[in-house]
């Protein structure tokens, strides 16, 4: 990439990890700390740490459609301010419904498909793959920060505390926003049933089914696996970063080789199918496993290899998949599936939690994984 294409991916990868920062930081702490809240059940922490997922799901489109109309820079700015509002409602919150109204709003401001889009846009088409891997790869970095920053600042300030600083993170990102050139496309198109035909290929279909059961598993697994942790007696709550640090390098490592593989080796669809196979091996064990230390710490750098590969190659993927003149509505598409499946493993996996016991949780994303890996085969190989 050229020294301007660099420089633009990194200011939307800090725009993208800022955010997402903000949306996971709760995940590895919230269902052991949500007795805080009044009217708690295991059902509505699901629903508190998926809420999210739902408003994603529904205005990734909008927002990404009007992004094609009306530019990028407004509806960034829109999406962060709507975001700032929901983490103040959050951190006010006093009961789990008003948590949940929080998180909700948080995900109103759905700018994730304007973000890519706007990447695309000033990213040349050869440039591309390494672009949105780049910022596929800070996505699953904002996570991992994530889970070492979580049980620190949750310890120290409290969830609500926690929400504070999540509201302080948006501004971060509404200054970067500020630096950005506004842009939109050259041609402009009506919202029609043919034009969305043309976005709804069975290859872009098949991928939106990919990053909804991926964020469907991360969701749902992280409602056990914090108190696994805890009542496995591995590690206290606010220690978690200790594992959660050499696993998140580890998992690293253990990527490279796969995203080499996959890229420069044209062996996306071989790598694409391991990485599936993996994080459905990962829940398996999880569900028969008898965890302590060591075989915790085993099981989580398999799952977040194959997390963080596939959070990688999945937006390569898509970007190939649409044109310029539709980009921000497909990656509308693509931006609602992944939201909607946090959404749905969120619910379902608290549903789960609730009337079967935590364990079978895992059955549940074992289960989804399986269906995923057996969509993944009528993939399309490369050709060198």
């Amino acid at each position: 990439m050229t020294k301007i294409e660099r420089g633009f991916a990194l200011k939307i990868s800090l725009i993208m990890t800022t955010r997402m920062l903000g949306l996971f930081m709760i995940f590895p702490i919230f269902s052991v700390y949500a007795d805080h809240y009044e009217s708690v059940t295991p059902l509505y922490i699901g629903l508190a740490i998926g809420a999210y997922g739902l408003t994603q799901a529904f205005f990734q489109i909008p927002f990404g459609y009007l992004s094609d109309k009306y530019g990028r820079k407004p509806l960034l700015v829109l999406g962060l301010v709507i975001f700032f509002i929901g983490s103040i409602v959050a951190a006010n919150a006093t009961d789990i419904y008003q948590v949940v109204a929080g998180r909700a709003l948080q995900g109103a401001g759905a700018i994730s498909a304007v973000l890519m889009a706007f990447l695309a846009d000033y990213v040349s088409e050869e440039e591309r793959p390494k672009a949105n891997a780049f910022v596929g790869v800070q996505i699953g970095m904002a996570f991992m920060l994530a889970l070492l920053l979580g049980p620190i600042i949750g310890h120290q300030f409290g969830i609500s505390g926690m929400f504070w600083i999540i509201a302080a993170l948006s501004i971060v990102a509404l200054i970067i926003v500020t630096t950005l050139p506004n842009a939109k496309p050259i041609k402009q198109y009506k919202l029609s049933v043919a034009n969305l035909k043309k976005i709804l290929t069975t290859d872009l279909l098949r991928l939106d089914f990919s990053i909804f059961a991926l964020h469907l598993i991360l969701t749902s697994s992280f409602i056990a696996i914090p108190i696994f942790l805890v009542d496995n007696n591995i590690l206290s709550i606010q220690d978690n970063w200790q594992i959660y640090l050499p696993i998140i390098m580890l998992s690293f490592l253990g990527m490279i080789p796969m995203i080499i593989v996959a890229t420069k080796y044209q062996k996306t669809k071989t790598v694409f199918l391991l990485s599936i196979f993996i994080l459905a091996f990962s829940q398996i064990l999880f569900y028969k496993s008898e965890l302590n230390y060591t075989t915790f710490f085993v099981i989580l750098t398999l799952f977040f290899i194959a997390f963080n590969a596939l959070e990688a190659l999945l937006p390569s993927l898509i970007a190939k998949t649409a044109s310029s003149s539709k980009r921000g509505l497909a990656m509308g598409f693509y931006s609602s599936s992944q939201f909607f499946g946090a959404f749905v493993g969120g619910v379902i996996g608290g549903w789960i939690y609730n009337n079967f016991g935590l364990n079978s949780v895992f059955l549940f994303t074992t289960f989804t994984a399986i269906i995923w890996w057996l969509i993944a085969l009528s993939m399309r190989t490369e050709k060198h």
